[in-house]
């Protein structure tokens, strides 16, 4: 005899790889399979296969058209094209020995100079300010609240040392 889970699983076996259909109605499931069904499937497969094959057969010819349009005006007559591509070549190369000599030549800069030394001021002038503002808060603690020297220095956080910056 056939046991029951032999039928059952050739069914499925047979829904899984679509040789048949199956629809449960109400307890029981029914299996059938219609002849014309697979030569369907097999027209609809094959007309999509040629509406994939007609739009690649456009995209070629659309790449073919870009790629003559790509190659007219790049042809070589003479070789010129081999010696300008060398030539464009070499001035790429000085051009980057011309922008590291600039990048050299770049810390000599009269402007450069002066812009530091613009800049060197205006933070000299900063600290200043700031050390003076220091020194009054000292001189504050000191004279209107009575502080001595040394306790004005550590609430302020600066040691006797504390002086105006060199420069």
């Amino acid at each position: 005899g056939v046991s029951s889970g032999t039928v059952a699983e050739v069914h499925q076996g047979m829904v899984d790889d679509n040789l048949i259909s199956k629809e449960k109605i109400g307890g029981s499931n029914y299996f059938w399979s219609f002849p014309g069904k697979k030569d369907r499937e097999m027209q609809i497969k094959h007309e999509q296969t040629l509406q994939n094959i007609e739009q690649l057969k456009v995209k070629i010819n659309d790449s073919q058209a870009k790629l003559a349009d790509a190659k007219r005006g790049r042809e070589d007559e003479n070789g010129e094209r081999a010696a300008k591509l060398a030539r464009l070549e070499e001035l790429g190369v000085e051009k980057k020995k011309a922008e590291a000599e600039l990048e050299r030549l770049k810390q000599n800069d009269p402007q450069a100079l002066a812009d530091l030394e613009k800049e060197l001021k205006l933070c000299s002038e900063a600290a200043n300010r700031w050390t003076d503002n220091i020194f009054m808060c000292k001189s504050y603690l000191v004279k209107k609240r009575g502080m001595g020297r040394k306790e004005a220095c550590r609430i302020l956080g600066i040691t006797d040392a504390f002086d105006y910056p060199e420069g």
